[in-house]
């Protein structure tokens, strides 16, 4: 059997509200759980937008690494609303985690100015949209690129826009909320105040200036 721990009933409500929202956007999408550090579990969950969705609660993991259906993990968090509960396991988990370690904070960005390009990039994907909705290229188009003091500069693509409204991560009209732009050498993640998106890093002309 395996074992989920989460004391804190604030953050277990935090992360049903995070799988709540992965079970929204897809309900066939699968999330993986993994003990990071000590006394954490970070979830993640793949997304229709080909972006990885984490969040990060104080807790326990038996094993230490269990990949489940988010439609499972959402029952045992709102069913049995208790401390331990049994996450499943089920799905297969598809593509690699981003690294743990190697990550550089490279600047912060207005979650306002996020999700001004977020509206802008809604209404060029309603134009081009098809049967299976926005097409790739555009998604993959580059809608703002953040600039550090060292390293190549980080191209954010729309899809990750998307990723982090439909999600809900940022805090809608909170005056002064910004969100985090972090990267790897390979990878790019965007950290705001409900949770993270993450990426392998791509280069794209840019879309929306």
């Amino acid at each position: 059997m395996t074992e989920l721990r989460v004391p804190d009933p604030d953050d277990r409500s935090d992360l049903g509200a995070f799988v709540g929202r992965v079970v929204r956007l897809d309900q066939t999408s699968v999330v993986r759980l993994r003990t990071t550090g000590a006394g954490r579990v970070t979830v993640w969950a793949s997304t229709p937008f080909d972006v990885l969705a984490t969040r990060t609660v104080p807790g326990s993991l038996e094993p230490g690494d269990v990949t489940t259906f988010a439609t499972a993990l959402l029952s045992a968090l709102s069913v049995d609303r208790a401390e331990t509960v049994d996450p499943g396991i089920g799905g297969l988990w598809q593509g690699l985690l981003p690294p743990e370690e190697g990550w550089a904070v490279v600047d912060t960005v207005p979650a306002a100015e996020l999700e001004g390009l977020t509206e802008r990039g809604l209404v060029l994907a309603r134009e081009h949209a098809g049967p299976l909705g926005p097409p790739t290229s555009l998604l993959d188009q580059t809608v703002l690129t953040v600039s550090g003091s060292a390293g190549p500069p980080v191209r954010i693509p729309l899809r990750c826009l998307f990723a982090l409204s439909g999600m809900g991560f940022v805090g809608a009209g909170e005056a002064g909320e910004i969100v985090r732009v972090s990267a790897t050498s390979s990878w790019m993640r965007l950290d705001a105040r409900y949770g993270a998106v993450v990426r392998r890093r791509v280069t794209a002309l840019p879309l929306l200036t």
